[in-house]
């Protein structure tokens, strides 16, 4: 069983833990807080020790040796830059950092190979390049990109629209080619079968080629307007605001910040080249209408508050902005997301951990995507021939419930697999999973023993 070590009970910690509680990861969670760790205690079957990350007596009597890896995640750089050199020093396998500072983001590749850093996670970063991925794509709704861009996932919230409402899955036309892989409902996900019914409100997780889904856009009656984001307004001025406007400027975008606080609206006109910066309060509707937010192509809140984000995404959507984000942090506001009239709520908590989970499993795991706070994920492999999966079809597999393969790509071919679909080596597979189920999964893509998998996957 791999070893895990992660040192700071924060947001990112204690998801990290829940989720690598669920692939049967041995974890050790360390902070100094003990009301923090005795919450945790309360739901989570891990190990946690009150003590203090960056002591080295401390991480001998816990035998840093014998860990795979150690996750720095405490609130300081500098802090977690040492603890990875430290227990890297006295023999962790692997350190991954979280490093924040936007100056430390030029001098990342020096810091790791002098500090004995495996893996550097910036939260802000990785939000702002999910943020931009985004908005330079041509769809107005949420989507995603598997196997190079041969496959997209997208989100589409049926409403009460005739046809799908009532109806199941295997009565439906129009999905040729096409995949409900999950469906999100009153907070939870539901991985479907055929005779699963879709309710008022669903919103469905679909796979397949891009002409399908454009149909199946058209079917819905959902804006597939393909015109190009050429300005975008940032509620909030912090490191994510930053991040976003700078890589938004390299694609030509105009860039407006609206930015209470007078000191760091002077810091980002010295940094930024091109942004326009307003100073003043991003919740006054007649400064944002003054500032022409109706006729911005996109408005993202990324402000440190959850309430100010959503509020003002959904102004800016009844305004007429075509696409809304809005940056989230708090677990419970997940479950009411899909009522609110915004295209994306993003959580960069979720969204770092999906890229710590792709580093962790390595090897041919290309990518890892969190669904709803976690209750899902979706896991993108390529398939070796020591898998026990290939070469045989899907229907004799026996996947648990919550598991579905929504696509193949066999060749440079998209396949959307049924049950009589089989994998051969160096496939690509997307694969969805409940979280509660990937576990499941995993042992059945353990491979075969001597072979290109072994490594990764034995510590499972």
């Amino acid at each position: 069983m791999m070893k895990v070590m992660i040192v700071g009970a924060g947001k990112l910690g204690c998801k990290l833990a829940e989720l690598m509680d669920n692939e049967d990861i041995e974890v050790t969670l360390i902070d100094t807080n003990l009301e923090t760790l005795e919450r945790i205690n309360d739901h989570l079957d891990v190990l946690t020790v009150a003590a203090n990350g960056i002591e080295i007596g401390a991480l001998k009597e816990l035998d840093i040796q014998t860990y795979d890896l150690l996750v720095a995640a405490t609130n300081s750089d500098e802090t977690n830059t040492l603890i990875c050199s430290l227990a890297k020093k006295l023999k962790c396998k692997r350190t991954i950092a979280r490093i924040r500072n936007p100056e430390f983001t030029k001098q990342l590749d020096f810091v790791k190979n002098e500090m004995g850093i495996d893996h550097i996670i910036n939260p802000d970063l990785t939000t702002a390049i999910e943020i931009e991925r985004y908005l330079l794509k041509s769809y107005s709704f949420y989507s995603g990109d598997f196997a190079k861009g041969k496959v997209s996932m997208v989100d589409f919230h049926i409403g009460n629209i005739n046809g799908l409402v009532g109806e199941k899955i295997m009565d439906l036309g129009g999905l040729e080619g096409l995949l409900i892989t999950a469906i999100s409902r009153d907070g939870g996900l539901i991985i479907p079968n055929g005779s699963t019914k879709l309710l008022e409100d669903d919103v469905i997780h679909v796979i397949g080629k891009g002409k399908n889904i454009n149909i199946l856009g058209e079917k819905l009656k959902v804006n597939m307007d393909k015109k190009r984001t050429k300005n975008a307004m940032i509620l909030g001025g912090g490191k994510i605001g930053y991040y976003l406007a700078q890589r938004l400027e390299t694609s030509n975008v105009a860039v407006t910040i609206v930015e209470k606080n007078k000191d760091r609206c002077e810091y980002l006109s010295e940094k930024l080249n091109h942004a326009l910066i307003i100073h003043g309060d991003g919740t006054d509707i007649n400064l944002l209408e003054e500032e022409n937010l109706s006729h911005q192509d996109a408005f993202i809140g990324v402000t440190g508050y959850d309430e100010q984000n959503l509020l003002m995404a959904l102004v800016a959507k009844q305004l007429g902005v075509n696409k809304t984000i809005a940056k989230i942090s708090r677990p419970n506001y997940i479950n009411i997301i899909d009522k609110f009239d915004i295209d994306v709520a993003l959580n960069p908590i979720n969204i770092t951990a999906s890229d710590i989970l792709r580093f962790i499993r390595g090897g041919k795991v290309v990518s890892v995507s969190l669904l709803l706070g976690g209750q899902g994920e979706v896991t993108e492999i390529i398939a070796s021939e020591d898998l026990p999966i290939v070469g045989k079809p899907i229907s004799k597999l026996g996947l648990p419930k919550g598991i579905i393969i929504g696509a193949i790509v066999h060749k440079g071919e998209v396949i959307i697999p049924n049950g009589d679909t089989i994998i051969y080596p160096n496939d690509r597979i997307v694969v969805f999973s409940l979280t509660s189920d990937m576990s499941s999964f995993k042992k059945m893509i353990k491979p075969v023993k001597g072979g290109i998998f072994s490594e990764l996957w034995g510590s499972y």
